[in-house]
């Protein structure tokens, strides 16, 4: 499966598990991989796996995807989106320290925009929400479409 199927399926599961819970409600999941080459990176766990996942970043372009999905009963609507992230080229120095504050670890592909990470970005080509976890422009595009009087509700 490529990236984009990845991450589409991934939140359609999570959005029926959540909807058969609450049959009533409307329901918005998500899930946000980091791909090089079509190749995703996942969290890395440890600092071994989050230096490999830098250094293969490093003065490279790779996408970042999320699949959206809003389910209601058995009905769900899905959508991804995609936007190209650009690494400058990283130094051995500087991807030691950024992991050893510990941030990367637990973030998909070891690294997080709108932390410390974000002097390694040289370049976003789309939506900067994305890259930080929810592309809320598309979410609130398909709400609207789908689901319009949730909009206007207190």
């Amino acid at each position: 499966m490529s990236p984009a199927d990845v991450v589409q399926v991934l939140s359609q599961r999570k959005a029926k598990i959540v909807a058969s819970q609450f049959p009533r409600r409307v329901i918005l999941a998500a899930d946000t991989v980091v791909a090089l080459q079509n190749k995703i990176l996942e969290k890395p766990h440890t600092a071994e796996n989050a230096k490999r996942m830098l250094l293969s970043l490093s003065g490279q372009s790779h996408h970042v995807l999320t699949g959206i999905t809003l389910a209601k009963n058995e009905v769900s609507y899905t959508e991804y989106v995609s936007t190209k992230v650009t690494f400058r080229t990283l130094s051995i120095q500087e991807i030691d320290t950024y992991i050893a504050t510990g941030e990367p670890l637990d973030k998909a592909g070891a690294y997080g925009v709108q932390e410390k990470a974000c002097i390694f970005v040289e370049r976003i080509e789309g939506d900067y929400y994305n890259v930080v976890g929810l592309p809320l422009c598309r979410v609130y595009r398909l709400l609207s479409e789908k689901y319009p009087w949730i909009l206007s509700q207190r």
